[in-house]
């Protein structure tokens, strides 16, 4: 039993990180099905609502829980939002690069595709997250 407490204490972070990850993905299709589904907002607008509110889900979640950044000055939250927002909307732009390479000129599988790209985004988004967002500062 202690072996397994100290492997979820040793992987905590990458625990609640892709814990978060299926929360934010929930509330990304969630927004996005009232956005388009109730509200009858257009497909392309309720996408964009539901990536940031689903970003902005994220930052606060991977803010507080996964990486602890501590500090609420407002210098620190707007850069770590400007990087969040930066490296999630660089990462939207590869997905979306690889699903049109490998799908509409390649003609391969989507769903294998799919999975391969969110493989790749979940790891840079991580790694930015831990190596830039919320890189531990010393105080």
């Amino acid at each position: 039993m202690n072996k397994a407490l100290d492997l979820i204490k040793k992987n905590k972070e990458f625990i609640l990180y892709g814990f978060f990850g299926v929360c934010t993905t929930i509330v990304n299709i969630a927004v996005y099905a009232v956005s388009y589904n109730v509200l009858n907002i257009s497909n392309v607008i309720s996408t964009v609502i539901a990536w940031i509110i689903a970003v902005l889900f994220a930052y606060v979640t991977n803010k507080i829980f996964v990486f602890e950044s501590k500090s609420w000055k407002a210098d620190v939250i707007v850069k770590e939002c400007i990087s969040f927002f930066g490296c999630r909307f660089l990462t939207g732009v590869l997905d979306v690069a690889i699903m049109y390479v490998s799908v509409d000129v390649l003609h391969l599988n989507n769903l294998l595709f799919k999975i391969i790209s969110n493989i790749l985004v979940i790891i840079l988004n991580y790694v930015a997250s831990k190596l830039i967002i919320f890189k531990k500062a010393e105080e």
